[in-house]
This record gives C-alpha cells, structure tokens and sequence, in this order.
C-alpha cells in the first residue's frame, strides 16, 4: 500500500483540530492494522501536550519527559531535521530513527512539536528553500529499514499558514478541515478554502473534505442549529467546488461536543459514542482518498 498522508487544517483557532488529529490516529491505529503517524507540526503544541503532559501533575509523563529531553539534546527533534535541510539541500542527511518517532503503542507514532517551531518564520527561511522539506523527511522515513512501514501520516497543522503549513500542503493527499457548526465557522471556511488555493498553486492540489466537529446533541439527535449549518457548508462547498474546479467534499459524519475530550486523549481512550463518529469519519476519508 503506497503511504498516504492527510494535514488537518483550519486558520480559525477552536475548531478542534487536535483533537480531531489525534483521535483519528488512535482510532485508526485500534480499528485497523494500518501503522500510523501523528506529526504535531502546530507552534503551539496542543497535540504535544496532551499526549505528553500529566493532567494530575501538570509535568511531563515520565516515560515521554525522558525521551523527549533526550531527542531534545541531541537534536533529533522535527525543527533539527529542518535545519539541515536548510543547510544542506539537495544531501539533506538526518538519522530519523527512534529518538525522533515516540513509540505511543505498537501501531501509533509519533513526532512532537518543540518551541523552536514558534519562531521558524522569523529565521529568513524562504519559501522555496522549505517547499519540499516534508517530503523529503517523510521519504527518509519511509525508506528507513529500521523503521515500520508507515501507511497513514497525520499532521496537526499551525492555525495560520505557516512554512511548514506550506510544505505538507505541498505533497498531501487529503486536507481535512473541521468546521464548527456557527456563524464565524461558516464564514471562516470560504476563507480558509480561497486562501489555500491561492498559495498552494502551481503545486498538484490535493483533495479537501470537510466536516462539522463539536456539534450539539439533544435528545440523541442533531440540533436544528446544526443541522441549519450543516446544510450551509454543503452548500459552500459544492459552490467553491464548482467556482475553483478543486475537489471539495463534505463528509456526513459529525463528531459531537464532548467536555471530556481531551482528558480523554490524555488517558488513551475515547467515549464509545465518540469511538463511533470517529470510525465513521475514517471511513469517508478512507474512501475518499481512494
């Protein structure tokens, strides 16, 4: 199976996309015998700490503060990588091995964000010199013999467009985009679709789909707020479809509002009703992607 790879977007802060990112990759790593891989490219590092951090201490888990200091010192993190690159070019060498992947279980992966990455597009990087950098890190990762064979890359992506934004959307096969079912979420999402194109092209486009996240439940069913917003986005995304000729695909899946959620992700195991929406939305990515 030829690896496939999805950046979970949204400039738009709130809408959920790493909790999105990281529920999709437990779900998919348990339901599946896929071997996936989370990259936590955001500067804020959400997914990071909610994989990493201990909610009852506040510290880092031991386990994951260990490793992490140790990928951290000898300058195997994900902004390392960047940096030879940078330098390097065309013989762009990095040793991706175990001290760079965080081992979450046997089939889920892990590359964590470092504070470096806040001030990446204040360092004179140019755009062109960082286009291909995911590329080629995902290409060294998947010739590695030393590790699995990755078949799902998953990528919490920055809420602007950042560089490294620039490089995943570049060589991606699907950019997935959680849309909250409100007036600003609706608004936001033409936003987001028209400046993707913009700075995406002359570069192949990949596919988009679309989803509602925190929707609201009452009586075991949709509200009638979101089910009016979710009529709107389909029809926004049918309308930009045709306007653009990009691929733009509103999924039916729906993942409800859940207080719990990221305690949730920092104990490894999701709500059962929640387990379900998210195998839903796997399925429609997966055949999507087809």
């Amino acid at each position: 199976m030829t690896p496939k790879s999805i950046a979970v977007i949204n400039f738009k802060g709130g809408v959920g996309k790493t909790t999105v990112t990281w529920s999709l990759g437990n779900i998919i790593s348990q339901a599946t015998d896929l071997e996936v891989l989370m990259l936590d490219l955001d500067p804020q590092m959400s997914l990071t700490e909610a994989i990493g951090l201990n909610e009852s201490t506040g510290h880092l888990d031991d386990k994951f503060g260990k490793w992490y200091e140790k990928s951290i010192k000898h300058r195997l993190t994900i902004y390392d990588a960047l940096e030879v690159f940078k330098k390097a070019g065309e013989n762009f060498k990095f040793p991706v091995g175990f001290e760079t992947i965080y081992q979450i279980d046997e089939q889920l992966h892990f590359i964590p964000s470092v504070e470096e990455l806040y001030w990446l597009d204040l360092d004179g990087f140019e755009g062109k010199s960082v286009k291909d950098f995911i590329r080629r890190f995902i290409g060294k990762i998947t010739n590695s013999v030393n590790l699995p064979k990755y078949e799902l890359f998953l990528f919490d992506c920055s809420p602007s467009f950042s560089l490294l934004t620039y490089s995943v959307l570049s060589c991606c096969d699907l950019i997935l985009i959680p849309v909250n079912p409100d007036y600003f979420g609706t608004r936001g999402l033409s936003l987001v679709l028209n400046s993707l194109q913009k700075r995406i092209e002359p570069y192949p486009f990949p596919k988009i789909a679309v989803f509602m996240n925190k929707a609201k439940i009452y009586g075991g069913l949709l509200t009638n707020e979101v089910q009016f917003y979710m009529r709107e986005v389909k029809r926004l995304c049918e309308e930009l479809s045709k306007e653009n000729n990009i691929e733009i695909k509103f999924l039916e899946s729906t993942i409800r509002e859940s207080v719990g959620l990221k305690r949730a992700i920092n104990e490894g195991e999701l709500p059962k009703e929640l387990v379900r929406e998210f195998e839903k939305l796997w399925r429609e990515c997966a055949e999507y992607l087809k």
